[in-house]
């Protein structure tokens, strides 16, 4: 099994996963243009512990969140580039506008943003302290994110 995976694939490997006693991070995001903001949220979100789950915004719901413009690159493109990160165990893409189902399926030990989001704003963020699972803010890095590449590219920024 490769680590771009399909729910269904996903919840097999969580049970076996659990068996192990080991700790399921989990983060989300569009990842349009990955970037050195990226990558400090992700190596430092694998850190929180053993397996780093990835839900990945599909084509559709980044246009619902982002604009008819975006993404720039498709979702295989995204999951693919994600997956090949040694950090990363496995990519599950999604389609609704936020990942609170797939949080549900995956019920994380520990849910990671960046620090631009207050806890407050995070999906999932309820319901997994509900079952005392972590909430986690990694600090933003700040200069760093794919609106502003993308501004720079046009020439807008």
């Amino acid at each position: 099994m490769g680590r771009v995976v399909e729910l269904s694939e996903l919840k097999r490997e969580i049970s076996k996963i659990r068996k192990e006693k080991k700790k399921i991070v989990f983060t989300n995001g569009c990842f349009d243009i990955l970037h050195l903001g990226h990558i400090h949220l992700l190596k430092k979100a694998k850190k929180l512990g053993d397996v780093l789950i990835i839900g990945l915004n599909s084509d559709s719901s980044v246009k619902k969140i982002k604009g008819e413009e975006r993404p720039i690159k498709d979702e295989n493109t995204r999951a693919q580039i994600l997956a090949s990160l040694e950090m990363v165990d496995f990519v599950v893409i999604f389609k609704e506008k936020t990942p609170l189902r797939l949080i549900k399926s995956i019920r994380p030990d520990v849910l990671v943003k960046g620090g631009d989001w207050k806890e407050s704003e995070i999906v999932g963020a309820d319901f997994v302290k509900s079952y005392k699972g972590k909430v986690k803010r990694i600090k933003y890095l700040k200069g760093h994110s794919t609106t502003q590449i993308i501004k720079r590219i046009k020439g807008e920024g």
